[in-house]
């Protein structure tokens, strides 16, 4: 393997600043959204193909963003704002005098403008997936809810909506209100309404009108038709992240007005501390200051930009390195397949190829037809020539020859680089490759490729690939599969099925089967490769057990392929293969299958896969995350298998988790996680994903995506209930399957750096624990959590090590020098098994604290948190942080409030007075009975005693 040393980087990277410095717009081309002189520059919004055209879409936008500035650089005191916007028209809207994209694309898009492909509700949302102070992945609004002007009732005017929903996608703070758990108990046993601030007013809301607390509560849930409707008049100014509609509403939850009780996302995901905490940590914050005197920002600029003609380049190295490892028949087994199945239809084609001198192979050719498609196949270079020395910017450069003579320029072309050569000269061309408008997608074959490959990709917003030299992987078809057309259109992407390679022996055969759900079905394709000279025996069984052979393929004896497509849509179900090596030889065998949409109307199952960073150094971690959806939905319940290849040694398998735990953030959010550090080598890997989810599960479950602004039921005003409409509902749904579904998507590649090359010591510590809760029952509190590994999230912890504190501020930053509880007889089980440890709180609590400030302090409240330790001692970073009470009523049951107090005494003293007045009538009837007994047993007697009571009870509900 290629030593790595660290001198290309630094002076790449020497390179790339001096770049930015004397020209820093360029950095602005394909890049995401950049601050300066405390505006906004570059934010992009992209309206989704099959969003339908209406001339108030775009005023609607323009409106909401101008709007959500000022708020904005009122929120942050004025520091911050949007200074310029860009607004991607798709290509199905007609043209209008719109500016051509440069580097702009749906897939790139910050807000994204789509409908749900669903009957659920408007939300809006931000897809988040990292951890506190991290960013999101893009803002989702429908067209619905940016035109009818009904929501704003619910969420409040959309400019505040789109500023609650920024701060989780620029700054990874959580909302402060939870649907889930509505209702807490504070630090003085009282039953709260889960909000931030706390100083937010309202009143309980039955069927038919305002009602008692109690009448309204079951179990920390409300009873059915019972809610918590808040006032529309507010003195509370806080907060953006719980209830951005209320008029009053103007800051984010700071120190002073965070409520570290309540039991949100965000006291659980940044422990405790508050929005603006997270926020002013931001490096928007750290590279900025208050703007002086008293003028408003400017309003934001607006441009329209228009997709166009696609267009694309393959710039194809051919030197004699390419004739290694059979890269060049790989190369060419992949482009077959892009050209004759992934590029959509009506898409402009060139080919260039290059050793150290650039070639044009063929100009673009329009793809209408498949002899189109065939047409552009035979331009595939066949050979490798003499020279071993590349350059990628000959290449490159010949690849804008070829598309601009489209259009003049190169805006809006991709570029697909394919490369195996160690060329020390690219950034030469990174200044023309930046202005050129065009977006680079490069993948890498081998270990010999030069380590800067990728930052073409990176400036320009391309997807960056690896292929290993193993004659047995897939990774050069499956990063083709990847390469889409951009637009954000599923409905005409490609979704690949299976990917499934085997070295096979003689008489042996790879055999597997296939799922396909109703949601795919058109224009499916079965690809089969292999090595010697003729094709293997292949059978294929549909559903209904029809028979394919090889005779049903189209064979391609020169690239060594076989391509069936199935007529029309093809059957769901089972789809059963076999492939049978009739050769002597032992060789690699593989089978490809895609298809597409089987209707405009039902959404596929997709997935993507990504890593969090481009590139580590041992011994940090890989984060793996594969986004698996149906249209928008999150689809939980399914098997996730990452496998990772890297530039030499075995691929690694590792299984991906929607937990909530350890990598994965947030249970059941359709992101599947898991931390990677299996580190062989230095270099490149390569990442690729599976998704299956079997048959024997009935049905297929979706939730609720992302993080989303709170939809407010009514409010009141005046001392009447004004209700809003009510929200579609957004619950999970599921759906009936029964064959189960199968998906693949290739992850790109990352680099790490740093491996020894020699064993090294464990320096792997358990994962962070962030799902540690508290239930309280008297005076002992049950923490739960879910187990850590002794190696991140895989392996076993060794032991816990709880600590207690009277002191947020102290167990925050000096976790050690909290109360320490006994967890002797606490054995970690495996990484993801949940935990519980019993303890009480009044055991500890007398111990000797020592506090930051030398200070001791009284407190009612106790702060709890927990790290892992494994075999080696190597700790955990401490958990998220807990609050628990040290108060106890006498009948252990929460303190209610003052209303319902003074209703209860009421109500007490009532059934008094009547239990009093039920005494009396009862002793008067006693006595008049005995007295009557007693006149006719002494007749003599006539004494008549005549008593009479009145008695008058009034009870006032």
């Amino acid at each position: 393997m290629t030593y790595r040393d660290v001198v290309g980087p630094v002076c790449s990277l020497k390179f790339m600043t001096l770049l930015v410095a004397l020209n820093p717009e360029l950095l602005l081309l394909g890049a995401r959204v950049q601050l300066q002189d405390n505006g906004y520059n570059g934010l992009l919004v992209a309206i989704n193909p099959q969003v339908s055209e209406d001339q108030n879409l775009i005023p609607n936008i323009k409106e909401m963003i101008s709007e959500a500035s000022f708020y904005l650089f009122n929120a942050t005191k004025k520091r911050l704002f949007f200074r310029n916007v860009k607004i991607l028209i798709p290509a199905t809207w007609k043209a209008n005098n719109y500016s051509k994209v440069e580097q702009e694309s749906y897939e790139k898009a910050n807000v994204i403008v789509a409908h749900w492909y669903g009957t659920h509700g408007d939300d809006p949302y931000t897809l988040q997936y990292r951890g506190c102070g991290k960013e999101g992945k893009y803002i989702h609004f429908t067209p619905n809810f940016l035109l009818n002007s009904d929501f704003t009732a619910g969420y409040g005017p959309r400019g505040r909506v789109f500023v609650h929903e920024w701060a989780h996608l620029r700054w990874g703070v959580f909302d402060e209100y939870n649907n889930e758990k509505p209702l807490y108990i504070n630090g003085q046993n009282q039953i709260k309404v889960t909000r931030c601030s706390s100083d937010i007013t309202g009143t309980f809301v039955c069927e038919k009108g305002p009602c008692p607390q109690e009448n309204c509560i079951i179990s920390k849930l409300f009873k059915e038709g019972c809610m918590f409707i808040y006032n529309s008049t507010q003195n509370a100014t806080a907060s953006i992240m719980f209830m951005q509609s209320l008029s009053s509403v103007v800051e984010f939850c700071n120190a002073s007005t965070h409520n570290q009780e309540a039991p949100n996302l965000q006291n659980q995901m940044c422990s405790l501390r508050s929005t603006w905490d997270v926020i002013t940590e931001s490096a928007d914050f750290n590279n900025s200051v208050p703007m002086s005197g008293t003028e408003l920002p400017p309003t934001p600029t607006f441009s329209l930009v228009q997709a166009g003609e696609k267009v694309i380049c393959l710039v194809l190295e051919v030197s004699s390195k390419m004739a290694e490892a059979d890269r060049l028949l790989q190369l060419q087994q992949a482009a077959e397949f892009y050209l004759m199945q992934i590029v959509e239809i009506h898409t402009f084609v060139g080919i260039v190829s290059f050793d150290s001198q650039g070639e044009i192979r063929t100009q673009l050719h329009q793809i209408n037809s498949d002899d189109d498609r065939k047409l552009l196949v035979s331009f595939l270079p066949s050979t490798v020539s003499a020279e071993a020395e590349t350059s990628v910017c000959s290449g490159l450069k010949k690849g804008f020859e070829v598309v601009e003579k489209r259009n003049g320029k190169a805006y809006g072309s991709v570029m697909v680089l394919i490369t195996s050569g160690d060329d020390e000269y690219i950034n030469n061309c990174v200044p023309t490759v930046l202005s050129s408008g065009s977006t680079i997608h490069s993948i890498a074959l081998g270990s010999s490729v030069a380590e800067n490959l990728e930052e073409l990709s990176h400036l320009t917003g391309g997807l960056k690939f690896f292929v290993p030299d193993k004659s047995n992987s897939n990774s050069m078809i499956d990063a083709f599969s990847r390469i889409s057309s951009g637009t954000g259109d599923i409905f005409q992407q490609r979704v690949q099925l299976e990917s499934a390679s085997e070295i096979v022996k003689p008489h042996h055969h790879l055999k597997n089967t296939v799922s396909l759900d109703k949601s795919v079905g058109n224009d499916t394709v079965f690809l089969v490769t292999w090595q010697t000279s003729g094709p293997p025996e292949i059978v294929l069984f549909d559903p209904n057990g029809r028979k394919y052979s090889t005779n049903n393929f189209t064979s391609n004896l020169a690239l060594k392929t076989a391509r069936l497509s199935i007529p029309g849509t093809a059957k769901p179900g089972h789809w059963s293969y076999t492939l049978n090596n009739t050769h002597q030889s032992l060789q690699v065998l593989k089978l490809i299958v895609t298809s597409r949409a089987s209707s405009s109307a039902v959404a596929p199952a997709t997935v993507e896969a990504y890593v969090e960073k481009d590139s580590t150094h041992f011994p940090h971690p890989v984060m793996i995350y594969a986004n698996v959806r149906k249209g928008f939905y999150p689809i939980v319940n399914a098997t996730v298998t990452a496998i990772i290849e890297p530039e030499t040694g075995d691929a690694v398998t590792l299984k991906l988790f929607d937990d909530g735990a350890g990598a994965d953030i947030i249970k059941n959010d359709g992101i599947y996680s898991r931390y990677f550090f299996s580190f062989a080598v230095n270099g490149r890997y390569s990442l690729k994903v599976h998704v299956y989810q079997s048959p024997s599960i009935s049905n297929r479950v979706y939730s609720v995506p992302g993080s989303h602004a709170m939809y407010v039921p009514g409010y009141i005003a005046n001392g009447n209930i004004q209700m809003n409409p009510p929200r579609k509902s957004m619950g999970r749904s599921e759906e009936e399957q029964a064959w189960g579904f199968s998906r693949v998507s290739s992850g790109g590649s990352f680099s790490v750096l740093g491996v020894p090359a020699n064993p090294h010591r464990d320096v792997f510590p358990p994962c962070k624990i962030i799902d540690l809760e508290a239930v309280k029952l008297e005076d002992e509190v049950t923490l739960s959590w879910t187990a850590p590994g002794g190696d991140f999230d895989q392996g076993q912890a060794t032991s816990y090590e709880i600590r207690m504190s009277k002191s947020l501020q102290n167990i925050r930053e000096d976790f050690n020098s909290a109360i320490l509880v006994n967890t002797s007889k606490l054995n970690p089980q495996k990484a993801g098994i949940k935990e519980t440890f019993t303890f009480s709180p009044k055991l500890f609590t007398n111990e000797p604290e020592y506090h930051l400030d030398g200070e001791t302090e009284e407190s009612h409240r106790m702060y709890v948190a927990i790290r892992s330790v494994d075999r080696n001692f190597l700790k955990s970073a401490v958990s998220n942080i807990i609050q628990i009470s040290l108060l106890v009523s006498q009948n252990s049951a929460p303190v209610l409030t003052r209303d319902y107090l003074i209703l209860r005494g009421v109500l007490t003293a009532i059934g008094l007075i009547g239990i009093i007045c039920l005494t009396i009538v009862i002793t008067y009837y006693t006595l008049n009975r005995r007295k009557r007994t007693a006149k006719k047993e002494n007749g003599s007697k006539s004494l008549r005693i005549n008593v009479q009571y009145t008695f008058l009870l009034r009870c006032d509900p």
